[in-house]
């Protein structure tokens, strides 16, 4: 039985208002047993019980392992998946059960910005032509013509507008990304999920892409949620990071909270496999290795979904499901026994 969680009571400025929140979301997909006929099995629980919170013009960084449902919690929280459980709010609205032309009116105000710069985009289009889909989805003629408006796009982006009519095969990986990202923001909207939008990419290439999009947030004030397992990352981009395993969150706290005070043995472990630009300090820096392999998230262990691969784990953890707590302000996680370790 899965004890449901409120989303985070944190204060919000008239400069920075909440704009999204989600309260104990699920996303379960169903399974069936092998065999000639169809009969149910347990569920896929990919998110469970997930709580957070993201204000205007802030970026929340959202970690964890493969597998862990990080990719899912953001297609979800946009209705790209249907949820299983739990609310959705967008600006105070619940639109959780959104269908219709009100979906369609929130496509406009949250997009997404997918992790393979090649595979999100359709290689029969013309640059053009992708990039002026969010208009003529909308019905949205823009002053001057979509052809001007994509050619502008392109611009901030830092593609040359001439290549309007050119196909996604004659760009690099970086630069389709910057397709990707000039028709997110195509509608102006307000939230945008990246969901690991650079790590397909050269390093030199992910810098130019982060500083892109830190540019266009401080340009129109828009929220991210960025989706990432590089931790380095997450660390330059977020004001907020959240700490996802199996579905569930472990811990969530501001940037450098979390990374210089982490709470959670999980948090730890991610931590301490984060490399230190500095020799010495690298030699001497305790690494936390987890045994074993991730749990099936169709069948996820009792009580803290974490303990079986914790080095702290007892027979409470086993027993019992722990509360995310809120043990600082802003700093909330989920563990019976919390442990601030002070990272090198």
């Amino acid at each position: 039985m899965t004890t449901p969680t409120a989303a985070p009571e944190q204060s919000a400025t008239a400069d920075h208002p909440e704009i999204l929140r989600i309260t104990d979301l699920k996303k379960y997909f169903p399974q069936h047993k092998a065999g000639i006929i169809r009969r149910p099995d347990a569920p896929v629980k990919a998110v469970d019980g997930l709580s957070l919170m993201v204000r205007k013009g802030e970026t929340l960084g959202l970690v964890g392992e493969s597998g862990c449902g990080k990719s899912t919690a953001g297609r979800t929280l946009l209705k790209l998946l249907e949820p299983t459980g739990g609310t959705i709010e967008f600006q105070g609205e619940d639109v959780t059960h959104a269908s219709g032309s009100r979906l369609r009116a929130l496509r406009r105000e949250m997009q997404m910005i997918f992790q393979d710069p090649y595979g999100s985009l359709n290689p029969r289009h013309t640059i053009g032509k992708i990039v002026a889909a969010p208009f003529e989805i909308q019905g949205i003629t823009p002053p001057g013509g979509s052809r001007k408006a994509v050619q502008e796009l392109m611009a901030r982006v830092g593609l040359n507008p001439e290549h309007y009519n050119r196909y996604p095969h004659e760009f690099s990986g970086g630069q389709r990304q910057r397709i990707g990202v000039a028709r997110a923001i195509a509608l102006q909207p307000q939230v945008i999920v990246c969901d690991e939008p650079v790590s397909a990419l050269d390093v030199s290439i992910q810098a130019q892409v982060i500083n892109l999009l830190e540019d266009i947030q401080d340009e129109q004030q828009l929220a991210y949620v960025f989706i990432a397992h590089d931790l380095s990352v997450v660390r330059h981009i977020s004001d907020r990071v959240a700490v996802m395993y199996l579905g569930k969150l472990m811990e969530e706290a501001d940037r450098d909270t979390l990374y210089e005070h982490p709470l959670h043995p999980y948090t730890h472990a991610l931590m301490s496999a984060v490399p230190v630009p500095d020799p010495r300090r690298e030699a001497g820096r305790e690494r936390i290795l987890l045994q074993g392999d991730l749990p099936s998230p169709q069948n996820p262990p009792s009580g803290c979904v974490f303990r079986t691969r914790c080095p702290k784990a007892q027979q409470r953890c086993a027993d019992e499901i722990p509360l995310v707590r809120e043990l600082a302000p802003g700093h909330r996680v989920a563990c019976h026994f919390p442990e601030e370790r002070v990272v090198v």
